[in-house]
C-alpha cells in the first residue's frame, strides 16, 4: 500500500556522514527536518539520519490536515489537565500552525484554506461534539455550531472553525530538505540508528557498526528508540487508515467525526480533477484480527455515501497517543542533558510536530518557550492516570495472552498474502508468503518480547505491546525496536 502523497519519486538525500556534528537528528519526518533546518540556520553543523526514506513512516502517510480544531482533542485535554495547560497546548499548536503555513508561503508550497469541522455522526455522539465546541470556545477559538452541514452522509451537527488548512505533507518535506541542505545541513537515508551510548560528547551508533559523535542528539522517531524514560510505556501506538478516490464533488471541509468509528473526510485538488480522501478506523497496533477489514469498512462507507467514487490509493499511518493527550517534548531522562525527544502527537503531527521542533531548538540554545514550560510541568488528573493504567494493563494482557495462544497453535503453511504463528521447537514461529516468497521468523518482538501478529493489509509483523513493526523477512519497519527478528533455529543464513 502506498499513500497518495508517497506515490512519487523518492526524495534524494546525501550519501556520506562526517564523524562528528554539533547536532544529530534521528528521523527525517516533519519534526526532524524542521528541527534540522532551524539548527542549521543558526550556524550549527547538523546531520539528519533516516532509517528508510524521507517521510516514509508517519509524515508521508497523514491526511494532511493543519488545524487547531482537532477532533475532540481540546475537550479531552481539559478533562485531564488544567485550563492553563490546555491553553499552553493550544498556543503551541498555534505557533506550529503559523510557522508551517508561513514556510509554505515563503517557499511556494501549495495548500488550501478550509473550514475544520468536528461533527456528530448521530445523536449518540452529539454530546461529544458539543463538548468539543464548548471547550474550543472556552480556550478562545472562534468556533460556530451548525445543526446542518453540506455533506451527503448522516450527521447531527458539528462545530466549525474557519481558515484552517490542508496540504500534501511530502511537498513540505521536499522544500524542507532543499532548505536544510542549502543551509549546510546533511540528510542521509537508509542508515538505521540502533543506539546512543552515554558518552561525552553524545553519539549515535548505526546499523553498519559506525558511530557519529554530536553535542546533541534529537530523537524524532515517532516513539523514542531508546528505552531511557520508558516513553514506550507512556504512549499508545495507534494505526489508522485512508483511501483516496476520484470524485467530482468532495466536500471542501476538513471533517472529523467526534466518536468511533472515526470518519475523516477532505478534498484533494489535483490537475486531473478533485479527489476525495476518507480516513479512520483507527486501532491500537497489532490488536485487531484483520487490518484489511478496516479498509473494507471505509470502502463500504464511501460507496454508500459517495456513490461512483473510484479508488486510487489505500494506505495506513502510525502515530502515538499519550495517556493525558499532550505530547512529550524535551530532554530524555538519563541522556545527560544532550539527548532530546518528541512523541505523543496523537495523530495531529503537522502542527504538533512543528511546535516540537520550535521547542527543541530553543532548548538546545538554552531557551524555552513559555508554553513548553507550562506543558512540561503538567500534573495528570486521575482520568489520565487511569488511561495510563488501562494502556499498560492491555500491554500486559497481550504479553501473556498472545504467547499462550501461540503455544496452543500448530505451525502451518500460509497461503499467499497470509502470515501464521504457531509453536515450533518451543518458540512462536511466524510463517508468511508474500508474492510467492516464503519467510520464517521467530515471531517475538526484539524490543520487549511481545508475540507478533500478522497485518493482512500491509503484510507485516506487528507488535501489540508498543507498536514495533517488521517486514515479512524480519527487518525493522518502525517502532521502538531497532534490531531485526531472529530466524528460527536451523534456518539462519
Amino acid at each position: 500500500m502506498t499513500s497518495l502523497w508517497l506515490d512519487r519519486p523518492v526524495l534524494e538525500t546525501d550519501s556520506q556522514l562526517a564523524e562528528q556534528y554539533d547536532d544529530v537528528v534521528v528521523g527525517a519526518g516533519l519534526t526532524g527536518l524542521v528541527t534540522g533546518l532551524l539548527l542549521a540556520r543558526s550556524g550549527r553543523s547538523v546531520a539528519v539520519i533516516e532509517a528508510r526514506e524521507v517521510g516514509v513512516v508517519t509524515t508521508g502517510n497523514t491526511t494532511g490536515k493543519v488545524s487547531l480544531l482537532q477532533g475532540t482533542r481540546l475537550s479531552r485535554v481539559l478533562a485531564r489537565q488544567s485550563e492553563r495547560v490546555a491553553r499552553a497546548y493550544l498556543e503551541a499548536n498555534r505557533e506550529g500552525h503559523a510557522w508551517l503555513l508561513r514556510f509554505c508561503d515563503d517557499h511556494g508550497v501549495p495548500y488550501q484554506r478550509r473550514p475544520a469541522v468536528t461533527y456528530a455522526a448521530d445523536q449518540q455522539s452529539l454530546g461529544a461534539a458539543r463538548d468539543e465546541h464548548e471547550a474550543a470556545q472556552r480556550l478562545g477559538l472562534a468556533v460556530e455550531w451548525r445543526d446542518s452541514l453540506d455533506v451527503p452522509f448522516p450527521h447531527a451537527g458539528g462545530t466549525v472553525l474557519q481558515e484552517q488548512a490542508q496540504l500534501d505533507a511530502m511537498d513540505v518535506l521536499a522544500a524542507l530538505l532543499t532548505e536544510l541542505r542549502r543551509a549546510g545541513g546533511t540528510v542521509v537515508s537508509g542508515r538505521r540508528v540502533v543506539g546512543a551510548p552515554l558518552t561525552s560528547p553524545a553519539a549515535v551508533d548505526l546499523d553498519n557498526g559506525s558511530r557519529v559523535l554530536a553535542e546533541n542528539v534529537v530523537l524524532a522517531t515517532g516513539v523514542p528508540i531508546l528505552d531511557r524514560g520508558l516513553y514506550f510505556a507512556k504512549v499508545e501506538p495507534q494505526r489508522s487508515y485512508a483511501l483516496a478516490f476520484r470524485h467530482p464533488s468532495p466536500p471542501e471541509l476538513l471533517l472529523l467525526s467526534a466518536r468511533s468509528p472515526t470518519r475523516s473526510v477532505r478534498d484533494v485538488p489535483t490537475n486531473g480533477g478533485p479527489l476525495l480522501l476518507v480516513g479512520g478506523e483507527g486501532h491500537a497496533v497489532g490488536r485487531v484480527l484483520s487490518t484489511a477489514a478496516r479498509l473494507d469498512a471505509l470502502r463500504e462507507w464511501t460507496n454508500e455515501w459517495f456513490p461512483g467514487a473510484e479508488e486510487t490509493h489505500a494506505w495506513s499511518a502510525q502515530d502515538y497517543s499519550s495517556h493525558d493527550g499532550l505530547p512529550f517534548v524535551g530532554a530524555l531522562p538519563r541522556g545527560r542533558g544532550h539527548i532530546y525527544l518528541a512523541t505523543g502527537y496523537g495523530k495531529w503531527g503537522l502542527s504538533n510536530g512543528v511546535a516540537a521542533a520550535l521547542s527543541l531548538t530553543k532548548q538546545i540554545h538554552g531557551d524555552r518557550a513559555s508554553w513548553q514550560t507550562t506543558i512540561s510541568h503538567r500534573i495528570t488528573r486521575p482520568s489520565g492516570a487511569l488511561e495510563l493504567a488501562r494502556h499498560n494493563a492491555l500491554v500486559g494482557a497481550h504479553l501473556v495472552g498472545d504467547l499462550v495462544r501461540a503455544e496452543l497453535r500448530t505451525a502451518r503453511e500460509p497461503a499467499e498474502g497470509e502470515g501464521t504463528v504457531g509453536r515450533r521447537g518451543g518458540l512462536p514461529i511466524g510463517e508468511s508468503c508474500v508474492e510467492g516468497q516464503r519467510c520464517s521468523v521467530v515471531a517475538v518482538c526484539t524490543h520487549l518480547g511481545g508475540t507478533l501478529n500478522w497485518n493482512d493489509a500491509e503484510r507485516s509483523w506487528d507488535c501489540p505491546l508498543h507498536g514495533s513493526r517488521f517486514r515479512p523477512d524480519g527487518s525493522v519497519l518502525e517502532g521502538p525496536a531497532t534490531q531485526p527478528l531472529r530466524r528460527p533455529p536451523g534456518t539462519e543464513d
